[in-house]
């Protein structure tokens, strides 16, 4: 093992849940201590490590696994409901003994999202072969996780952005959280460092100075990616939807307007998912703040974005969204500018604040995406289909890279069978190998070392 990864502090533990699993039936404790053994016990422990490792300056998902190899988490029933049993967790999540609180409520989040999915959402309850189906299920893991407000005004800021990010813009993400917190809006990110971490550090002081006495900090992730990146100490609701797809989607039905800052291609697949719903025929009326931002040297960076989404989707999907380079006020404006027709428009249409049932996202954008190497030789990113169907194939394409990056089992795969091959239009690869070039020479696909692409485009 090398130096990097070498074994650190650890302590072994017993936690009592704080908040929404601490009142719980007989029966529903032997079916929570069930789904956490067996084959979602590692799926348990890789995501409870990255909760005990909060901060984490790693996205090498077998990073904390290697440091800490030898730590076991374990559900216990007892008589008044469960009990955590940690053994070699790391040291660095305890105080003086103690588990950090903000700490512990995540862990409680990690069980609690996992043995939902487990329980409630396999269980068959859902049809999960239709679009209404699909989306229920998304609705149920946000209400299950609290993270839904009845009785508030849209307010809630989708922040997206790269976790490998230089300083300039890191600082920037929190200049433009400080301006939405003045404004009493809450933020919701990826939950990682970076661009996901900046918005919610310059909120919290925001919202402190405006007495904001309840503000949320939104993680929401999945399985494949928090290994990767460990939530930031600032997120104070964490949600583990089942797959990136899940995710998404809970980002744009929760979220009432979105910001996009600089980052590599989960960001540019983030982008694409959201114009190719909003490109939806169904979609045309619905507002949705969209804003692309950055500090001035980022210019070039959006230019470059911009001019791909014209090619690929064209201009009528460059109308669905505003570039605002160096001016946080101006973001923050536009947000709460956006938030008056996201409250009119619900309330026209008799819609809810806190979760957008109109917006029409289409099975395809729904289906989970399995990256291997036949999938993304398949993928159809050729001209002449409907642009919305064109933006779920380009997304699905970026997915695969993400998973090449930074999830253990697409890094298997790369390492296996060599890089994931992407074909399609001449124009559309020579665009996308541009893109990609850019995200490598700016250093946005690894936070450290030396980045090997796990794709090669072919036109």
């Amino acid at each position: 093992m090398s130096d990097t990864y070498a074994p650190l502090p650890t302590v072994n533990a017993r936690i009592s849940p704080r908040g929404g699993l601490d009142i719980l039936s007989r029966a529903e404790i032997a079916r929570l201590t069930d789904a956490t053994q067996g084959s979602l016990r590692e799926t348990l422990r890789r995501c409870a490590l990255a909760v005990l490792t909060v901060g984490s300056d790693s996205d090498d998902p077998r990073a904390a696994s290697a440091r800490y190899p030898d730590f076991e988490i374990e559900v216990q029933q007892m008589d008044r409901g469960i009990r955590l049993e940690l053994k070699n967790a790391p040291a660095i999540a305890f105080v003086d003994g103690e588990l950090i609180r903000g700490v512990g409520e995540l862990l409680f989040a990690v069980v609690r999202d996992i043995a939902y999915t487990a329980i409630e959402v396999q269980s068959g309850q859902f049809d999960l072969e239709t679009s209404e189906g699909l989306t229920s299920v998304v609705f149920e893991i946000l209400r299950n996780a609290r993270a839904m407000r009845p009785h508030q005004d849209p307010n809630l800021i989708v922040c997206w952005g790269g976790h490998s990010i230089g300083r300039e813009e890191y600082l920037y993400t929190k200049r433009v959280g400080y301006e939405l917190g003045l404004r009493g809006l809450d933020i919701c990110t990826g939950c990682g460092p970076g661009a996901m971490k900046g918005p919610m550090k310059g909120a919290t002081i925001a919202h402190a100075k405006q007495r904001h006495r309840s503000p949320r900090y939104i993680g929401m992730t999945e399985p494949g990616i928090i290994a990767a990146e460990s939530p930031n100490p600032i997120v104070n609701q964490l949600v583990i939807m089942p797959d990136i797809e899940k995710r998404l989607e809970g980002f744009v039905r929760l979220g009432h307007g979105i910001i996009v800052f600089p980052g590599g291609v989960g960001t540019a697949e983030e982008i694409l998912y959201l114009l190719g719903i909003l490109l939806h025929p169904d979609n045309a009326g619905i507002p949705f703040p969209l804003v692309f931002t950055g500090p001035k040297a980022s210019a070039a960076y959006f230019e470059q974005i911009d001019r791909f989404i014209r090619l690929t989707l064209g201009d009528e999907a460059a109308k669905r969204y505003q570039i605002i380079v160096e001016d946080p006020v101006a973001v923050a404006r536009a947000m709460k500018e956006g938030m008056k027709q996201v409250r009119e428009h619900r309330i026209a249409q008799r819609d809810a604040f806190f979760f957008n049932w109109s917006l029409k996202i289409p099975f395809a954008f729904q289906q989970p995406f399995e990256p291997d190497h036949a999938a993304m030789a398949a993928l159809d990113l050729h001209f002449g289909r409907p642009v919305h169907e064109l933006a779920a194939d380009l997304r699905r394409a970026f997915s695969g890279i993400v998973a090449g990056n930074v999830k253990e089992p697409g890094m298997r795969r790369i390492e296996e069978h060599g890089p994931f091959e992407i074909h399609g239009d001449k124009a559309i690869m020579a665009s996308l190998d541009d893109l990609l070039r850019a995200f490598v020479e700016q250093r946005r696909m690894k936070m450290s070392g030396e980045y090997k692409p796990c794709y090669r485009v072919v036109a």
